[in-house]
């Protein structure tokens, strides 16, 4: 609470790559992450912090949050999930694999919320004992570089996910890797929605 006695907006922290960028008269790596994940958060009335993969992080950090965002990007290197790169599989961000692991730990710890979109989402699995498949040849998926995908997706009947969604959602997609174990605590849903 604010010393004024206002509510002060949630700080959701967003993991973020650190690329090369151009930018102005700068040509340097940077912690970068697409505008739309910070224009959604503020829409929900949050406040945007980014999280990139420098150093390490605590759960006393972490506990700060009060939500985190495992976002999307490359691919996982598949040595964290004890297999061989397939010949498709992108350049290994150890950086980025290792903080991300740790944020998500952190999290775990601490009981701060977390949500995985695309990449984020194959951490979430892959932390939890899960494996992915390297490489999808989808065009659902990936159409082509640079372009989202639509793909449908069913929500769980009475999820606190459904109630803000509905049980039936078009998402964009843009990746060539996807869950194949699924890690401990997870459900595996393609069962239940053969009829996609």
């Amino acid at each position: 609470m604010a010393s004024n006695g206002s509510k002060t907006r949630p700080l959701i922290g967003i993991s973020c790559y650190l690329e090369p960028a151009r930018f102005g008269v700068w040509d340097v790596s940077a912690a970068l992450l697409g505008r739309t994940y910070l224009d959604c958060v503020v829409a929900a009335g949050g406040v945007p912090v980014l999280l990139p993969p420098v150093g390490s992080w605590s759960s006393a950090e972490v506990s700060r949050l009060d939500a985190l965002v495992l976002a999307g990007g490359p691919d996982l290197d598949p040595a964290t999930y004890h297999r061989q790169a397939h010949p498709m599989t992108g350049r290994p961000r150890p950086e980025r694999d290792t903080a991300e692991f740790q944020l998500l730990a952190a999290a775990r710890e601490t009981g701060v919320p977390v949500l995985g979109v695309c990449r984020g989402m194959q951490v979430l699995n892959v932390a939890l004992g899960g494996t992915l498949h390297q490489h999808l040849d989808s065009q659902d998926h990936l159409p082509a570089p640079g372009t989202f995908g639509r793909v449908p997706v069913k929500v769980a009947a009475q999820s606190r996910l459904a109630g803000i969604l509905g049980e039936q959602v078009t998402v964009s997609c843009h990746h060539h890797q996807g869950v194949d174990r699924l890690g401990l605590g997870f459900r595996d849903w393609r069962r239940r929605c053969a009829d996609w």
